[in-house]
């Protein structure tokens, strides 16, 4: 007999939110930008898949703000860090060391850096059909040593 439901979540965890293809992000990561919107500098700290757009978040003078494409001006220049690169890519399949219950397999849905780190955005809880009062966020912010890569 087939477990429909596990079925569900181990699909759902493992079909982008964006299609078939990741749709190209506008700025790389410690990339600097312009914001349109408070007509500042500040580098690209994060992304994150929101529906239908990335949603970047722009380190400027050490407060972290939010905005979408049509709200940066990418310049081109990376700022030098210290800062090993992410050891996961946005798309990439990977497993949750200590999810206890259902599927343990998720996709990088955006990548972080916070406090020198990098954090990886993946979805910890599938929706439902009626709104829950104790989750809030079904997305979290995971670290490298929680994930493992999954060879597909």
């Amino acid at each position: 007999m087939i477990d429909h439901i596990n079925a569900l979540k181990t699909s759902w965890y493992l079909s982008p939110p964006w299609g078939q293809t990741i749709p190209s992000v506008e700025v790389n990561l410690l990339e600097r930008v312009y914001l349109r919107t408070t007509r500042t500098f500040g580098y690209c700290c994060g992304m994150q898949w929101k529906p239908e757009t990335w949603l970047y978040s722009i380190d400027c003078r050490n407060e972290i703000l939010h905005a979408t494409q049509n709200q940066i001006i990418a310049t081109g220049e990376l700022k030098a860090i210290k800062v090993q690169k992410p050891a996961f890519v946005l798309g990439e399949r990977v497993m949750l060391c200590s999810h206890d219950n259902g599927t343990k397999q998720r996709l990088i849905l955006g990548i972080g850096l916070v406090n020198n780190s990098w954090f990886y955005v993946v979805e910890l809880v599938s929706p439902t059909l009626t709104q829950s009062r104790t989750i809030s966020n079904r997305f979290s912010l995971v670290g490298e040593k929680s994930l493992v890569r999954v060879n597909v």
